[in-house]
């Protein structure tokens, strides 16, 4: 005969339950659906309990050890892989976004590449600053139009001051 399944579970059967129907995650459903079959008393054994679940027992074994150590919090937390950190911290960030936002600006990402590099001692490539410059902040740089150098200054003031005016 197969051992008797003994656990004090803090939480009222129509707590869980109404948990059990708020909850998002299919993960989060199963877990509290096991501490419900066993505050109901619907499931006394261990193994029965793995079997409902459709899982091994050893799954089982280890969620009610989290329950046991750390309650309902405990059992449902779900971790997630850390990540990457960024390339560029909040500092240098925000230090880009505001030059970026100064009139004379930058006239090439080669030349935000060099400014991190001397202001916040970052060795960026050239396609990260682009891609963190163009498509995460947005902005554009902005640059006049090349002029000739034999153009007239007085010849554009003359074609400025005869175009129509607007209606």
């Amino acid at each position: 005969m197969a051992r008797q399944l003994i656990l004090v579970i803090a939480e009222s059967a129509e707590s869980l339950e109404k948990q059990l129907k708020n909850s998002r995650t299919a993960s989060q459903k199963e877990r509290l659906q096991m501490l419900w079959w066993l505050k109901t008393g619907q499931i006394t054994q261990h193994k029965t309990l793995a079997e409902r679940l459709g899982r091994d027992g050893s799954t089982v074994t280890r969620w009610l050890q989290k329950y046991r150590q750390g309650g309902l919090s405990q059992l449902l937390t779900i971790k997630s892989a850390p990540g990457k950190s960024p390339h560029l911290n909040s500092e240098a960030l925000a230090g880009l976004q505001e030059r970026l936002e100064q009139p004379p600006g930058f006239k090439s990402y080669k030349e935000i590449v060099d400014w991190l590099n001397q202001t916040y001692q970052l060795n960026l490539t050239y396609p990260t600053v682009y891609k963190w410059v163009h498509y995460r902040l947005k902005a554009k740089l902005k640059v006049p139009r090349p002029q000739s150098a034999k153009q007239e200054p007085d010849a554009v003031r003359r074609f400025k001051k005869t175009l129509p005016q607007p209606c």
